[in-house]
């Protein structure tokens, strides 16, 4: 009789905590969830979902850390079994993930979803992980979040209202993460570092073509990450990641990197160069990936599956905790063998993955607008067909890394941005000149339309030479021989896709400042040709042998300027200069 007793009591114990951890998960349902998965949380709702859990549950901390162009500020919410928030603790034998979600608050999967999971994990609805933290922004473009509206996501099946693209600025803030030119990419940076994830997941939503799944991921591309770390980022976690959610009934793919074509043609991986969040954060050899749920797909199904892939992220990162904090420590010790460093990528026509890719049919019809052929899918016609991935790059341009960069005071824009991630630099101590590697742009392209505030340059050359530079007390020594050692050479090597010369940064020198008076300066260039005999002879051949030179008088002054001692020094020379020797002069 007292066993009967006793398993009866352990079995009223038990539906006890099974109906007060159901009291608590209805004590905090989202706004997702009471509109049946029409509706995503606003702002306000968002915020206020979180500080109430945090208020209920000590294993969640939420706090503001810095400013956005909206006016309001940022948030962080952790989730820690432990208790313990300090980052300068938690994260040496923890994983730590960041989850970012609503940069793009019209696709509010990932808001809705990471509500969800915090909810769940802290009312056990679901087990807490032992090895790993969660850290998420709830929503990250917030002025965005705040103009919301029904229309702007046209092809997207749900929600009913969302936020826009655009922040309050109007910049797409996954274009800025190295360029930060708002005060949102500057706020990230500091959270970035403050945090220094592990594993870093950017929430999306996208359409290039229709198709069965609902789960895409763009995972940062293995090359570039390179070394043990991109290896396992590519054999072992990536992998991982689709047989945790096969298993589950969850299908995924690689984002689906085509536009307005058949994926069957077979498709290339996107290359997140760093001016995306995961680009970004790959410099400081953070896993990163971008989830990329189907926009067609119904808002309930997205963001039930958005749940199970961060569920299973948590999964992977617990796993494989200590291997994923040893892989990272080894990528930063690697960097002190560098000697050369990509600055350029190129897909590798030799390699690629086949996959069993699930579709479906599409055809070619005239359209009834337009009378010009049309793409049209038939979901009648689902198939499964081997589809050629082109996921594997080579580097197309390399740079000889140096021992440091000398920047000269003057450009305080460039410094505020590498102490907004944590690089360290020292000072020139006294006037000096130095022999020093010194770049000048040979030539570029430039957009003809505006592109997130700048008129980005591309396809830059430049040409190299050694010379002799004055340097003066306070400019800038950056080593680079530092854990920043990517971002600093990602954004100073003018040839790199996201450089700060590309991003404009340095436009200045491309405009010629001073110039010279053709009636005054042709008794000058007589002076100095009949002074100069081997440019004088440079001169008559080129009259010779260039006709439309010859045939233009004011060329053959600015010839002769050009290579005189009136002609300065700073136009189109790079002002970011390359250190190799070991020490300081």
């Amino acid at each position: 009789m007292r066993s009967y007793f006793k398993v009866l009591a352990i079995s009223l114990f038990l539906f006890s905590c099974e109906t007060e951890k159901k009291d608590k998960v209805a004590n905090f349902q989202t706004h997702f969830e009471t509109t049946k998965g029409k509706e995503t949380a606003t702002y306000d709702q968002t915020i206020d979902f979180y500080i109430r859990l945090a208020r209920e549950f000590p294993e969640i901390n939420i706090q503001t850390i810095g400013e956005t162009d909206s006016g309001n500020p940022l948030h962080i919410v952790t989730f820690n079994p432990d208790g313990d928030f300090n980052f300068q603790k938690i994260g040496e034998d923890k994983t730590i993930i960041l989850i970012n979600n609503g940069i793009h608050p019209g696709e509010s999967d990932g808001i809705d979803a990471t509500m969800l999971l915090y909810r769940d994990l802290a009312t056990e609805n679901i087990p807490s992980p032992k090895n790993t933290i969660l850290v998420t922004i709830p929503i990250y473009n917030i002025g965005g979040a705040l103009n919301r509206n029904s229309g702007t996501r046209v092809n997207q099946n749900g929600p009913v209202s969302y936020g826009f693209r655009g922040n309050a600025q109007n910049y797409d803030l996954n274009r800025d993460f190295i360029k930060a030119d708002t005060k949102n990419a500057k706020t990230f940076a500091n959270i970035f570092h403050l945090v220094s994830p592990d594993i870093f997941i950017d929430n999306h939503v996208s359409n290039g073509a229709d198709y069965q799944y609902t789960l895409t991921h763009l995972f940062t591309q293995h090359n570039k990450l390179g070394g043990d770390l991109g290896q396992y980022l590519h054999q072992e976690m990536m992998p991982m990641l689709e047989e945790y959610l096969e298993a589950d009934q969850w299908d995924i793919t690689p984002y689906v990197n085509v536009f307005n074509d058949v994926p069957e043609k077979g498709f290339s991986q996107f290359v997140d160069y760093p001016r995306y969040s995961t680009g970004y954060t790959t410099l400081w050899n953070t896993l990163g990936m971008m989830v990329e749920t189907h926009m067609l797909k119904p808002y309930k199904q997205r963001v039930d599956g958005t749940y199970a892939l961060m569920s299973k992220i948590i999964a992977i990162a617990d796993k494989d905790s200590k291997k994923i904090k040893q892989l990272r420590q080894n990528a930063f010790k690697d960097r002190t063998h560098w000697t050369n460093y990509p600055v350029q990528w190129k897909i590798d026509t030799t390699k690629s993955s086949i996959l069993n890719f699930k579709g479906y049919e599409g055809t070619w019809i005239p359209s009834e607008i337009t009378g010009f052929p049309r793409l049209k899918y038939d979901r009648n016609q689902p198939f499964v067909k081997e589809v050629e991935y082109r996921n594997y790059l080579v580097p197309s341009a390399s740079v000889t890394i140096p021992e440091a960069y000398i920047v000269k005071k003057g450009w305080a824009k460039i410094m505020e941005r590498m102490d907004m991630n944590q690089i360290d630099y020292d000072f020139v101590t006294q006037d000096t000149l130095v022999n020093v590697e010194v770049y000048h742009i040979d030539s570029y392209k430039t957009r003809q339309n505006a592109y997130e505030g700048h008129y980005l340059h591309y396809d830059t050359k430049v040409q190299k030479s050694t010379e002799q530079v004055a340097f003066h007390e306070g400019d800038y020594i950056i080593p680079t021989n530092q854990p920043g050692i990517r971002y600093i050479l990602e954004t100073l090597e003018p040839e790199a896709s996201d450089s700060f010369f590309n991003w404009n940064f340095f436009d200045t020198v491309l405009q010629q400042k001073e110039g010279f008076s053709p009636y005054v300066f042709e008794d000058t260039a007589l002076a100095l040709l009949k002074k100069d005999e081997k440019l004088r002879e440079a001169f008559l051949l080129k009259k010779q042998t260039d006709t439309v030179f010859a045939g233009n008088w004011y060329n053959q002054l600015n010839w002769v300027y050009e290579r005189s001692q009136h002609y300065e020094k700073a136009y189109l020379r790079y002002p970011v200069y390359r250190y190799l020797k070991k020490d300081m002069d």
